[in-house]
């Protein structure tokens, strides 16, 4: 994505806005979970807003700028505010996938309405945009489900494991940061995670993106 700067200077700004209002929403879901279920801690950080600069995380934005894939900077909550931490701590993780999921499914039924309805002059732009903004909610949902801490399916995982497990899943933690690295690390020409992460993308991007866009997923 970063090589379109210098080849195409205006699908690098408009793949930018999108990441960022993808970004934002996954973090404010999360934000927002958590101030549901009880815990201010993210309002009080400023995290409930929907300010893309209140979550970019620098790293994330930037791998996701360069390699395709990333994250946004955490949103912090407090367990001890939560009734059941096990389980509100799941719900708030998944919180931000589901709302990139949602926003896709969304997307996908405006892209079919704007296909349907023909005539627009700016039906082909369109449907670029929301193709765009389809595969970023998909990919940054994906990626975050994998089960490896600072990602959002860590914590969910965590949620499904019985009590026995919890504490030792937990534990698994502080290795998170060696887990992510090992999975993006190009070994042999590719990272690993974009081995787990694109069979899933194209099953959903297939089921989201009419047939007649397929050459363009």
């Amino acid at each position: 994505m970063l090589s379109l700067l210098f080849s195409n200077p205006l699908s690098f700004v408009i793949f930018a806005i999108i990441l960022l209002a993808v970004i934002t929403v996954h973090e404010f879901a999360h934000a927002l979970a958590a101030d549901r279920l009880g815990d201010p801690t993210a309002r009080l950080a400023g995290r409930l807003t929907l300010n893309p600069l209140s979550h970019l995380d620098p790293v994330g934005t930037l791998l996701f700028l360069m390699a395709g894939f990333g994250w946004g900077k955490p949103v912090p909550f407090d367990p001890f505010n939560l009734k059941n931490p096990k389980k509100d701590g799941a719900v708030i993780s998944f919180a931000g996938p589901l709302s990139n999921i949602i926003i896709a499914v969304t997307a996908s039924v405006i892209l079919r309405i704007v296909m349907i309805s023909g005539g627009f002059g700016l039906n082909f732009f369109l449907t670029d945009i929301l193709i765009t903004f389809i595969r970023f909610n998909i990919l940054l949902a994906i990626f975050n489900l994998i089960p490896v801490h600072p990602l959002d399916g860590f914590r969910v995982v965590a949620g499904l494991l019985p009590k026995k497990y919890y504490h030792d899943w937990l534990e698994l933690e502080r290795y998170g940061i060696i887990f992510l690295i090992m999975l993006i690390f190009p070994f042999f020409g590719s990272s690993p995670v974009s081995a787990i992460i694109s069979p899933v993308m194209k099953f959903f991007l297939s089921l989201l993106i009419p047939g007649s866009l397929g050459g363009i997923i």
